[in-house]
């Protein structure tokens, strides 16, 4: 004789606290001062031998940043499990915050790889190379950051009963 069994599918919602979400993005003022330093070390045709050490600074610095802006915004932005919340919202939400690993990654990666060609004096010769990767991080982030400030605005009217 076959017994049937219950099983039971736990999922998890994600939402967004649209206030403080706003207020932890006005006040990364240091992350954004950084991205611009790293976007004008990038204009540069070729970094002096100086500047691969403060090169190097400034990118660590940044993601240290990052990961201090992102861990701020899944405590207090995003949460799990609430009592209510729109789909459309809750999956935009998780996919945004899931963003945030990949870009955190691939700064870091960038870090290393300054480090290395700086310790091996190829930081010049490959400048090409390191300038794409980071315009490459830093339009991922931006657009990231773009979809984050539509997830602020459609949690608004949400709470405020505006739009369709």
């Amino acid at each position: 004789m076959m017994t049937a069994r219950s099983t039971s599918t736990v999922t998890s919602t994600v939402t967004v606290n649209a206030a403080f979400f706003q207020e932890i993005k006005e006040v990364h003022q240091e992350l954004y001062a950084l991205l611009d330093q790293v976007r004008q070390y990038c204009r540069l045709p070729s970094p002096s031998a100086g500047n691969g050490r403060e090169l190097i600074g400034v990118v660590a610095e940044l993601r240290d940043q990052l990961a201090l802006h992102f861990a701020l915004e899944e405590a207090y932005g995003y949460f799990e499990d609430p009592v209510f919340v729109a789909p459309r919202l809750s999956e935009l939400a998780g996919s945004l915050r899931d963003e945030h690993r990949v870009l955190y990654l691939e700064l870091s990666e960038l870090v290393d790889l300054v480090e290395r060609l700086n310790y091996r004096g190829r930081l010049a010769g490959s400048w090409a190379r390191v300038r794409g990767r980071f315009t490459q991080f830093d339009d991922q982030l931006q657009a990231h950051e773009a979809r984050e400030n539509e997830l602020i605005l459609q949690a608004y009217e949400d709470d405020l009963g505006v739009g369709d």
